[in-house]
């Protein structure tokens, strides 16, 4: 994929997004890829069913705090990407 189209198109980051990821601007490719070592690092799934994901406090400032699917991710995140 070209760089700055879909996945690799830098994007505006809520206030949320942008204190986690510790800046305002980013690729989704990169927020996805950072979530997901933020989950793996803090052992963040279900342990009974792997495509859940219960948020920490550092999360569910941009993941609110009820477990969810991973295929709700994306949905989650979009609405912390600003353009």
């Amino acid at each position: 994929m070209a760089a700055g189209k879909g996945l690799m198109k830098q994007v505006q980051l809520s206030e949320e997004l942008t204190d986690f990821m510790g800046k305002a601007t980013s690729t989704r490719a990169q927020i996805t890829k950072k979530i997901w070592e933020h989950i793996k690092e803090n052992d963040l799934q279900d342990p009974n069913n792997r495509r859940m994901i219960i948020p920490d406090d550092v999360l569910e400032p941009i993941l609110g705090s009820k477990k969810l699917s991973m295929f709700d991710l994306t949905k989650r995140v979009s609405d912390h990407v600003l353009s």
